[in-house]
C-alpha cells in the first residue's frame, strides 16, 4: 500500500477523544473560513413520514418531511439519498456483486437474479421539492442525487418535501417479505434515508453488501396498514388506545376497520425500523432501572418456551452491557423474530427465531451488543466494520460466559482460532478496507468479527484489563451519539493507560503485519528472544527455574514510552527495529514460556517454548 494513502488516512484520524475535537478535511466545493477547523461537528435531521401500506400488493406510498441542519463548516451544494431497496433487482450492483465474488453469501446467491416485476424492491422517488420549489434529481442505482436549489450555508437548515412509492422484495437479504420463518415484513432500510455528510464528506456508498451509516435525528412516523398486523421496531408507540395494542399489557382485542394508522416517534436516533405479522405474540419484561423489553415471535407452540425462557436472560444482558460500557439511555428495546439471521437497529433488532435456546440468546446478546457498538457509539461501518463487529463480538462474548456462567478462561478464544486461519491464509486483506471490497466474503468476516475482537482482547494484553475496562467507559462517555473513527477509540485508550498506543492501531488495523515472537536461545541463565514478525509487542514471559519455582518477567515495548502495571519483574524495553532482546537471570533456567496466557496474537505457539 502506497504511503501517501496512510499519510492522507493519518491526516483524517487526527483527533482529540478528551476534547470531542477533530481536523476537517475539505471535502466540499465552498469552504467557509471563518468557522473553527478543528472542532468537532455533526449533521441533524429530523424525519416526518407518513406511508400507506397495500398488503395485497407487498406496496406502500409514502410522504417524507425531511428537514436537515448543516452544522458543518462547509457550504453543500448537493445532498444524497440511499434507496436501499433498489439493490433487489436483477443486474443491480448487490446482484452482480453476488453472483461474481467467489463465496457468495448463501442467502443472496443469484436469487436477487431471478426475482420477477412483482418481487423485486424498489423506492420510486416522484416529488421532490427544497422549501417549498421543486429540485431535480436523479437516482442512480440505490443512490438518488439532488441538486440543490440554494446551497446549503453553515448553521442553516433547508426543508427537503417527497413524495416515494416502493414495493418490498421478497426476503434475500436484511429486508423483505414472507421470511422463511413466515414473517409477513422486515421493513429495514425501507424509506429514502438520507446519506451521512462528515468531515471526509459525503457517503453516498451504493448498497452493494454490508454495513450502513446514517445522520442522528428525530423520527416521526406514521404507518397506515392492515389492522389485523401487529407493529414493532425503533421508537415509542403514540396511539395504543386508538389502534388497541398496548406496549405495556400485551395483546388487547382489535379494533373494527380496515386499516389502522401506528403512530411511532423516536429521538435522538440515526434509523427507523419495523416489522409487522398478523400472529405476533407481544412479551414484555422489565428491566430493573432500566428499559422496558419487548419480545415479538410468531404464535407457534415449537417457539413458545425458548421465547419465555430466554426473556429473564436478555434482562441480564442489559445490565451487563449497562454496566460494562455505559447505561442504555431509551426507555425500551425490542427483540423481533424477522429478518434473515441476527441485524441490529435502533431500540431493537430483528432475529429468526426457530433457534435452540443457546443459539438464540448468543445471538440476541451479539444483536443488542450492537446498540453500544455501532448504534449509540455510530461508526461507520463501511470503513470501520471491525469496530462495531469486533467490539460487538468481543463484549457479547463476555456478557455470554457471565449470564450463562460458562467460566471460560478466555471467551474469544475461538476469534483468536480464526484471526490465525485467516493471517495464514494469504487472503487476508487490512481491516481499512471497505466492507464491500473484501476479495472474499470469509476474509470479511474473520476480519471484522475475529480480528477486531482479538483488537480489543489484545489491548488488554498491552495495556491491561483493568485499563480496558475503563477505556470502553471512556470511549462511551466520550462518544456515545457521535461517530466516532479508530483513532477517537485508541485516543480514550491512551489516556486511560497513559500509554502510546498509535504503533498498534496503525499496525493491527492498516496493514497485514503480523505477530511472531520466538525463544532463540536459552542456556544457563541466560535468554534470548527473536522477533520475526513485523508487527511490536510487549513480552510477557514465564520463567521456570531448576528449582521449580517461577518468575514471570515483563519486557515493555520502547515505543508504548511506559509499561502496563504488572506484578511480573520489569526489565529494560525492546526496540522494536532490533531483532533479537537477551538478557540474564538470578537462577538457572529449565524452561521458558512467552505469553503464558495466550492472549497475544502470535500466529507461531511452536516457538513460544523452549
Amino acid at each position: 500500500m502506497k504511503n501517501t494513502f496512510f499519510f492522507s488516512l493519518l491526516f483524517l484520524f487526527i483527533t482529540s477523544c478528551g476534547t470531542s475535537k477533530r481536523v476537517t478535511s475539505s471535502t466540499s466545493i465552498v469552504k467557509n473560513t471563518m468557522l473553527p477547523k478543528n472542532v468537532y461537528w455533526q449533521q441533524h435531521v429530523n424525519y416526518k413520514m407518513e406511508i400507506d401500506m397495500d398488503v395485497k400488493k407487498h406496496q406502500y406510498k409514502g410522504t417524507q418531511k425531511l428537514v436537515y441542519t448543516n452544522n458543518s463548516p462547509d457550504v453543500l451544494n448537493s445532498v444524497f439519498y440511499h434507496l436501499y431497496f433498489n439493490a433487489f433487482q436483477p443486474g443491480s450492483e448487490m446482484d452482480v456483486r453476488s453472483r461474481t465474488i467467489a463465496d457468495p453469501d448463501k442467502r443472496v446467491g443469484d436469487r436477487i437474479s431471478k426475482l420477477l416485476p412483482n418481487e423485486i424492491g424498489y423506492i420510486n422517488v416522484t416529488s421532490l421539492k427544497q422549501d417549498g420549489k421543486k429540485i431535480n434529481h436523479k437516482t442512480a442505482g440505490t443512490v438518488l442525487e439532488v441538486k440543490l436549489i440554494k446551497p446549503l450555508m453553515p448553521g442553516e437548515s433547508t426543508t427537503l418535501d417527497m413524495v416515494f412509492d416502493a414495493q418490498v422484495p421478497v426476503q434475500i437479504r436484511r429486508s423483505g417479505r414472507n421470511n422463511k420463518e413466515g414473517v409477513a415484513y422486515s421493513m429495514t432500510q425501507w424509506y429514502p434515508k438520507l446519506a451521512e455528510y462528515d468531515f471526509q464528506g459525503w457517503h453516498a456508498d451504493p448498497y452493494i453488501g454490508r454495513e450502513f451509516h446514517g445522520v442522528w435525528g428525530d423520527f416521526d412516523l406514521k404507518l397506515t396498514i392492515d389492522k389485523d398486523y401487529i407493529v414493532a421496531g425503533t421508537g415509542y408507540l403514540q396511539n395504543p388506545n386508538h389502534i388497541g395494542h398496548g406496549y405495556e399489557t400485551g395483546n388487547v382485542k382489535r379494533p373494527i376497520g380496515e386499516k389502522l394508522t401506528w403512530h411511532f416517534k423516536a429521538p435522538n436516533v440515526h434509523d427507523f425500523t419495523w416489522a409487522a405479522d398478523k400472529d405476533y405474540i407481544h412479551d414484555t419484561k422489565q428491566v430493573p432501572n432500566g428499559p422496558l423489553l419487548h419480545f415479538f415471535y410468531k404464535n407457534d407452540p415449537e417457539l413458545k418456551e425458548n421465547w419465555t425462557v430466554f426473556q429473564p436472560k436478555t434482562v441480564e444482558l442489559m445490565q451487563y452491557f449497562s454496566k460494562n460500557i455505559g447505561k442504555y439511555p431509551y426507555k425500551q428495546y425490542s427483540v423481533i423474530q424477522g429478518g434473515d439471521g441476527g441485524m441490529e437497529y435502533a431500540m431493537c433488532t430483528l432475529i429468526t427465531g426457530k433457534r435452540k435456546f443457546e443459539s438464540l440468546l448468543g445471538v440476541t446478546a451479539h444483536e443488542l451488543a450492537h446498540t453500544w457498538f455501532q448504534f449509540l457509539l455510530a461508526t461507520n461501518e463501511s470503513k470501520h466494520e471491525w469496530m462495531d463487529e469486533g467490539f460487538t463480538s468481543y463484549i457479547s462474548n463476555f456478557a455470554m460466559d457471565a449470564v450463562m456462567l460458562y467460566d471460560n478462561e478466555n471467551p474469544v478464544s475461538k476469534s483468536y482460532k480464526t484471526y490465525y486461519q485467516l493471517a495464514k491464509s494469504g487472503k487476508e486483506q487490512p481491516q481499512t478496507t471497505h466492507a464491500d471490497r473484501y476479495n472474499y466474503n470469509a476474509a470479511y468476516g474473520a476480519s471484522a468479527y475475529a480480528k477486531g475482537a482479538v483488537f480489543l482482547s489484545q489491548l488488554a494484553y498491552i495495556i491491561g484489563k483493568e485499563n480496558l475496562e475503563n477505556t470502553l467507559k471512556l470511549y462511551f462517555s466520550e462518544w456515545a451519539f457521535k461517530h466516532p473513527t479508530p483513532n477517537d477509540f485508541i485516543r480514550c485508550a491512551e489516556k486511560v493507560s497513559g500509554l502510546e498506543l498509535d504503533w498498534y492501531l496503525m499496525d493491527w488495523t492498516q496493514t497485514t503485519n503480523t505477530i511472531d515472537y520466538a525463544i532463540k536461545s536459552v542456556s544457563d541463565k541466560e535468554i534470548t528472544l527473536e522477533r520475526k514478525g513485523l508487527m511490536p509487542m510487549p513480552i510477557d514471559l514465564k520463567v521456570t527455574y531448576n528449582d521449580d519455582t517461577t518468575e514471570n518477567f515483563y519486557i515493555p515495548l520502547q515505543i508504548m514510552r511506559g509499561e502496563k502495571q504488572t506484578n511480573a519483574t520489569i526489565i529494560n524495553d525492546w526496540a522494536w527495529a532490533y531483532p533479537t532482546y537477551s538478557f540474564k537471570t538470578s537462577k538457572t533456567i529449565k524452561t521458558v514460556e512467552i505469553d503464558p496466557k495466550n492472549l497475544m496474537a502470535d500466529i507461531n505457539k511452536d516457538n513460544n517454548k523452549n
